[in-house]
């Protein structure tokens, strides 16, 4: 009998690459989404039309709790959030709610579909995976950072998510539950949103490329950040609930790389000089920034045997190929996202 899982933030990039990779590995997948008349969901299906999808509401408790009544899952991937930082800022209130609250309410619906109890009892057989970020380390003590590293977000999205990882933690500890955190270092690909740093710059790239644009605003091309695929880190995500104990762990590339750095492997993917097209503007810096975050993946590369198989500039010159090619078929990003 197939496995069953569970995925919140199904349409969104992680959970896209995630179906797909347990899709490959046999798996029976459900998607959880608000609604039906969703373009993104309307993409996926494309996409992936062996997903089954279930309505439910990160903020709605009930919905939480039907989803996992019907569907019965063997595991549960919690991507579901407001994961652009900078909205974080603008909507505060909403990314605690649904990046914070939300976790809460996925695990007690686990918990009372379980049955589980306080006293370190097993909540059954559903297996939790919550979706943490390195941007709940923030300011960072020490680099690079472990599973071990203190937090210091300096976003409320930073905060939200420290919030749900230490209610996972929480469940796990209090009511012996298989929950455990990723916490993943920024990862892109293609399907990135539009919105995003990485996408920003190669579809800007893309439209110089092809006449479309004369240049490219951007804020702090200081900031350091550790890059990868997301193919890659979704294999991560599995890796975790196929564990014989649950653990949190640190994943990303152990490698830093600036956005100037950025910059200049999407140009140079093009034959292009960053240095002609490029233009700093101050009101796109973040009111807190955070200025370095570098993953060691140690724990992850021996415990669970993961390694990330696409480089930075491989990671790039794949975004930017995507970008040029969406671009040139005519298509709206801003209406599209990062969906083929």
């Amino acid at each position: 009998m197939a496995r069953r899982a569970l995925i919140t933030g199904i349409t969104g990039q992680d959970g896209s690459y995630l179906a797909e990779h347990l899709l490959g590995q046999g798996y029976e997948v459900w998607g959880l989404a608000r609604g039906q008349a969703n373009p993104r969901l309307s993409r996926m299906r494309r996409l992936l039309a062996d997903v089954q999808v279930i309505r439910g509401d990160l903020l709605d408790q009930g919905s939480l709790i039907s989803a996992v009544e019907r569907v019965q899952p063997d595991e549960v991937y919690n991507l579901g959030a407001i994961s652009f930082v900078p909205m974080s800022w603008e909507q505060a209130e909403l990314t605690a709610e649904v990046t914070g609250m939300g976790v809460l309410r996925m695990l007690e619906a686990i918990r009372v579909c379980s049955g589980a109890s306080r006293g370190g009892r097993p909540s059954g057989q559903i297996r939790f995976y919550q979706a943490s970020s390195s941007e709940m380390f923030g300011q960072v003590s020490e680099t690079p950072q472990t599973e071990t590293t203190g937090f210091h977000p300096r976003s409320p999205y930073g905060v939200a998510k420290a919030y749900g990882h230490f209610l996972t933690q929480n469940y796990r500890e209090s009511y012996g539950m298989f929950a455990v955190s990723g916490i993943l270092f920024n990862h892109e690909s293609p399907r990135r949103g539009a919105e995003f740093v990485t996408r920003k710059v190669t579809l800007g790239v893309a439209r110089i490329k092809l006449g479309l644009a004369a240049d490219l605003r951007l804020g702090n091309l200081d900031a350091r950040r550790d890059w990868g695929y997301a193919g890659d880190y979704v294999r991560a995500m599995h890796l975790m609930l196929q564990a014989g104990t649950p653990e949190d762990y640190v994943i990303g590339t152990g490698r830093m790389k600036s956005v100037k750095e950025l910059v200049q492997a999407a140009f140079a993917a093009v034959d292009l000089d960053w240095e002609r097209y490029v233009v700093t503007d101050q009101s796109l810096h973040r009111p807190a920034e955070v200025d370095l975050l570098c993953a060691d993946p140690k724990k992850a590369r021996v415990q669970l045997g993961w390694e990330p198989s696409v480089s930075f500039e491989e990671l790039v010159a794949m975004m930017v190929e995507s970008d040029l090619q969406l671009l040139a078929n005519g298509g709206d990003p801003d209406q599209e996202g990062s969906w083929p």
